[in-house]
């Protein structure tokens, strides 16, 4: 096993697989409801012009909250569950490239960087055809204007009613809008976010867990630095790929061919602030992400220990 100053990883190697995978579900599925309206509210913040709908992330909230309910926040969540492939996916090449990158390298930040980017460009492979008809679900009701896609309720006694199919009825939509490749609409400007946000990330965790651990008690918990050094990296990487998670977003539920032509559009229309658009959004739902998934994500390593090496790790 690693060390890396007083903070020890917990490599590919010393994973049991089974307990892995089982609990790394259960992980992922609980993190995804817990931040799922902050995503929603995020895309809608995105793609609006200017504030023509909401003011902000809180107003956002309550708006959706008054008009559609608390089911409001959680539209598309169904479809999204399937992500838990992609994370799946993910997590399998971040540690299957570590363990491959330290044949060449026991520098811990070069590991974190070549291992976080390789197993985004994986997950986004599998999660764009998800995003595209998740975001498109997340912008009906209040945000439905906004988008080229609009499912059509069906109207008993004057009243819209809400009805089952409506996944099926997007896809659909997509489908003969677009073909096959609607469906991978904004899969360059995906890789363009999540490749650097994955990237960053990870080098930044363990470089943030290090420099609190000189500064903590010899004594204090691991799981307690590396809770705090989660949200530190997520706020990080969320600022710096921000501005082309706003053009990802816009050229996914807008229809849009040209990422380079989007970004040019947003700085014309919306100046600079335009790319931090639904940044506080981002950070707020990163910040319980982050803890929740790196306490998840540790304890999930030591619950996977192979039982020989539970008693050598620091907790």
């Amino acid at each position: 096993m690693q060390q890396k100053r007083n903070i020890q990883i917990i490599e590919w190697e010393d994973l049991d697989k089974r307990k892995f995978y089982s609990f790394g579900v259960f992980m992922t599925m609980s993190i995804r409801a817990t931040v799922y309206p902050a995503t929603l509210i995020r895309t809608r913040l995105q793609v609006q012009k200017g504030k023509s709908l909401y003011n902000g992330t809180f107003d956002a909230f309550f708006k959706i909250l008054r008009s559609e309910g608390v089911r409001g926040l959680y539209r598309g969540f169904m479809v999204n569950t399937f992500t838990l492939i992609s994370g799946q996916a993910y997590i399998t090449t971040y540690e299957l490239v570590r363990k491959y990158v330290s044949k060449y390298s026991n520098d811990n930040t070069i590991k974190s960087l070549v291992a976080g980017g390789s197993a985004s460009l994986v997950a986004q492979s599998i999660t764009v055809p998800i995003d595209v008809v998740s975001q498109q679900l997340m912008m009906q009701g209040q945000g439905e204007h906004l988008t080229r896609f609009q499912i059509k309720p069906r109207v008993e006694g004057g009243k819209a009613k809400i009805t089952f199919g409506q996944t099926r009825d997007i896809i659909a939509q997509i489908f003969a809008a677009d073909g096959f490749r609607g469906f991978y609409r904004g899969y360059v400007a995906s890789l363009l976010t999540y490749i650097p946000n994955s990237a960053v990330w990870w080098p930044f965790y363990h470089l943030y867990a290090e420099q609190l651990s000189k500064m903590a008690p010899s004594d204090c918990p691991h799981l307690i630095l590396q809770a705090m050094a989660g949200p530190l990296a997520a706020a990080t990487a969320s600022t710096v790929t921000n501005p082309m998670d706003v053009v990802r977003a816009r050229v996914q539920v807008e229809g849009r061919t040209s990422v380079i032509e989007t970004l040019k559009q947003l700085i014309v229309e919306e100046g600079f602030w335009g790319m931090t658009k639904g940044l506080s959004a981002r950070i707020i739902s990163s910040t319980p992400t982050a803890i929740v998934m790196v306490v998840g994500y540790e304890t999930l390593k030591k619950l996977s220990l192979r039982p020989e090496l539970v008693d050598s790790r620091h907790w």
